[in-house]
């Protein structure tokens, strides 16, 4: 059976095609003779309606993005400012934390044959898709690649999702497999909507280990061609040596971060050094087949740290660049938060995605812990 498509052109749409999108959307049949036509939905109406487990287009599969945990997942919808503070950023996201970022969740995007891959955006830890991504969510969307984030990992205190989430739009501190089957989900509605065979995720923190779970355990590699992460603690942090620390003593026999997991939530205890978490995440290598990945770090992050551990050895069939962001660039501070605000790693993702049409690496002055664009 044919699966029907949503196809648009700018922001109209031909009104049998409207009709059938609309019927979709909100589960009812398409209008009969004389039936007064539908509006076209908006794409606040598009994630609205993703939000309560509906799609853009039709799919077999009408599963929950909740995760057991009781996290949930949210498809950001209307699009906040472009910045290029991260402090700025992460203000604005305390007042709306579902905002996307500029260039994001457009559902009428349709990858062109330049960029035949949507872009996933996947935040980190405590944050969400606009705090994480108000600077390069809009460059890659001028650049011509559809963009699409998520809001994954929320729960609150009583769900385990520690004391983040009593501030808005603290995401990403459920369990991280459920996470990993909320971004499962996403990549379909995304690849279901534009007609795209897969998708490359740049990720952040977090972002960057939930996606590659979903890489190792949740059939994402046959819908990925690239990972590009940056700061991920993909074999677990130390946290200047404090979760080493912990896990030390946890390894005695005193659950010492059963304890601070009340209060960090599940999400962050499970990226510690040699959580049982990690472990498994890569019990059979970094890498899974067919995958291209760049990990970046920073020198100066003081959250996935030794920044060592952010990056990838390359197994068999896949490809791996490790980047640090100082490199040939010692004007770069970017530190966790601030490498997303930072046009060397801005460069690196575009030319991840596009090495032909992006091939040069820009380097600017990036300030710690505040981040600027290039610029105070």
């Amino acid at each position: 059976m044919t699966r029907p498509t949503v196809r648009l052109r700018g922001r109209a749409l031909a009104s049998a095609v409207i009709a059938a999108a609309a019927a979709l959307l909100i589960g009812v049949g398409a209008p009969g003779a004389g039936a007064e036509e539908p509006q076209a939905p908006t794409e606040q109406e598009l994630a609205d309606s993703i939000n309560r487990g509906g799609r853009p287009v039709a799919v077999a599969d009408s599963g929950s993005s909740s995760g057991s945990s009781g996290s949930r997942s949210a498809v950001a919808a209307g699009a906040g400012p472009e910045l290029s503070s991260a402090v700025a950023a992460f203000g604005y996201g305390l007042l709306n934390p579902n905002a996307a970022p500029a260039g994001a969740n457009d559902w009428n995007c349709r990858p062109s044959a330049a960029h035949p891959r949507p872009v996933v955006l996947m935040h980190g830890t405590w944050m969400n898709a606009y705090d994480s991504f108000a600077y390069l969510s809009p460059r890659l969307a001028r650049a011509g690649f559809c963009v699409f984030a998520l809001n994954y990992g929320q729960a609150n205190l009583l769900e385990g999702g520690g004391l983040g989430p009593i501030m808005p739009g603290r995401n990403g501190v459920g369990y991280m497999e459920d996470s990993a089957r909320q971004l499962a989900v996403f990549v379909d509605q995304v690849l279901a909507a534009t007609g795209a065979a897969q998708v490359d995720v740049v990720a952040h923190s977090q972002g960057g280990t939930v996606a590659n779970q979903y890489l190792k355990f949740e059939g994402g590699a046959p819908k990925v061609q690239r990972l590009i992460s940056f700061g991920a603690t993909h074999h677990g942090t130390s946290l200047l040596g404090i979760a080493t620390l912990g896990r030390m003593i946890n390894n005695l026999g005193l659950d010492i971060l059963g304890f601070y997991e009340l209060f960090v939530g599940h999400g962050n205890i499970q990226q510690t050094v040699d959580s049982p978490f990690v472990r498994n995440l890569n019990r059979d290598g970094d890498t899974v087949p067919g995958i291209d990945y760049t990990a970046v770090g920073s020198r100066y992050d003081e959250v996935t740290n030794p920044y060592q551990l952010t990056f990838l050895t390359a197994g068999p069939g896949a490809t791996v660049a490790n980047i640090t962001l100082q490199d040939e660039c010692e004007q770069d501070f970017s530190d966790h938060l601030t490498m997303m605000y930072s046009p060397r790693a801005a460069a690196i993702t575009l030319r991840a995605l596009d090495p032909v049409a992006f091939p040069d690496l820009v380097c600017a002055f990036n300030p710690w812990l505040v981040g600027g664009g290039g610029s105070l």
